[in-house]
């Protein structure tokens, strides 16, 4: 991706970005609701026959991308359904209509509606600078916010990362991509960190999955092949949190992310980097 070429703008207050990712969040998330109410229709899939996306994906991706144009006209957006759009101010707003489709087409809980906004500097997004970010989890009414500077925060409750437990008594949360290859490899890291942890979890959302980590309900989350859109709201609000987020591994989604507090993400990076390389 290049860089549009864009105006020196002052970057606007991260807590006024965080208060617009979560209007739209919010409002994105109305739709997902509302769209439960009818019969939901896989449009499409992408890595592999079980990698789904619904019209719903969509629809709600369209109501982002519209509100955000009305709210903040000249920032870019990089969207999970509709891929790069440019903008003039060197901000670029990082969307994932529904993170965990799956669950959402089946039925489950854990599938949220995740925004973030991050300041544009290089082509890859990973390395974007966060500035603030909302994930709101439709099926429940959570919702956690971040702004960079200024903390995290879940329906408007401060969140500090707990102190870390030791890794054997460590709840761990996961992800698994959706092709053969991809998910032999991660079988066996999985089969390496299951025997030294208490046990693993597999909700099917990685941003929900992260913000558990900030409010200590997942002790550390790790999992390989994540796109910008799936972590990057949820990344903020575990770093405003207090806890880390560590890369391992190859660039881009081939990439591990690693997310919680330093000692059990450092714990989880001896087992996962000899693995991943």
């Amino acid at each position: 991706m290049t860089d549009a070429p864009h105006a020196q703008e002052t970057t606007p207050d991260p807590t006024e970005l965080a208060r617009t990712a979560e209007q739209v969040a919010r409002e994105a998330g109305d739709l997902v609701r509302d769209a439960l109410r009818g019969s939901v229709t896989v449009a499409a899939t992408k890595s592999s026959g079980v990698d789904l996306v619904t019209e719903v994906d969509e629809a709600a991706e369209a109501l982002i991308r519209r509100r955000l144009a009305e709210l903040r006209p000249t920032d870019g957006v990089l969207g999970e359904e509709e891929g790069r759009q440019e903008g003039s101010s060197g901000l670029v707003w990082v969307v994932d209509p529904i993170d965990g489709t799956t669950n959402f087409v089946y039925g489950l809980p854990s599938y949220s509606v995740s925004i973030a906004v991050a300041r544009s500097q290089g082509p890859d997004p990973f390395g974007w600078p966060l500035l603030a970010g909302a994930v709101h989890a439709p099926a429940t009414g959570e919702t956690w916010t971040a702004a960079l500077g200024q903390g995290a925060f879940a329906e408007g409750e401060r969140l500090t990362i707990p102190e870390p437990v030791a890794l054997g008594t460590a709840l761990v949360g996961t992800g698994f991509a959706y092709t053969e290859q991809r998910r032999r490899g991660q079988a066996r890291v999985l089969g390496e960190v299951l025997p030294r942890v208490r046990d693993i979890r597999r909700l099917g959302s990685a941003a929900v999955d992260l913000c558990l980590v900030a409010e200590g309900k997942l002790d550390v989350f790790y999992e390989q092949y994540l796109n910008p859109w799936d972590m990057a709201a949820g990344a903020l609000v575990v770093t405003e949190a207090g806890g880390v987020v560590e890369r391992l591994g190859r660039d881009g989604t081939e990439g591990v992310t690693v997310a919680g507090p330093r000692p059990l993400v450092e714990a989880v990076s001896a087992i996962v980097r000899p693995l991943v390389g």
